[in-house]
């Protein structure tokens, strides 16, 4: 938990908009949380995956594959027990994952 904390606060630190993340434990999903945040640009997006990219780096978690180009709605951080979902303000009202999962406890959100 203590670094789902430090990851949301990070996101915080780099102005992501309405960060929160979801327990997936009790869900079909391979993986145990989620979280999920909104960039207010391609730029932001950018460097909101590269801050979460060098943060798992820095505190020696895996990481099994990131979204590495640019122009998209969604970006994925997969982490295996952690996914980051980065999206537009557009990617997100649609594919509305929060929506979807509602049945997941918000353990952090803004």
């Amino acid at each position: 938990m203590e670094l789902l904390k430090k990851l949301f606060d990070l996101l915080n630190e780099k102005e992501a908009i309405n960060p929160v993340v979801l327990d997936m434990r009790k869900t079909p999903m391979p993986t145990d949380f989620f979280v999920i945040a909104t960039a207010n640009s391609q730029t932001h997006m950018n460097t909101l995956r590269d801050a979460v990219v060098e943060f798992f780096l820095l505190n020696n978690h895996s990481l099994i594959y990131y979204d590495k180009g640019e122009g998209y709605d969604w970006l994925l951080i997969d982490a295996g027990d952690i996914v980051v979902h980065v999206f537009t303000a557009r990617g997100r009202e649609f594919y509305d994952l929060e929506g979807l999962w509602n049945d997941a406890a918000k353990l952090f959100q803004a």
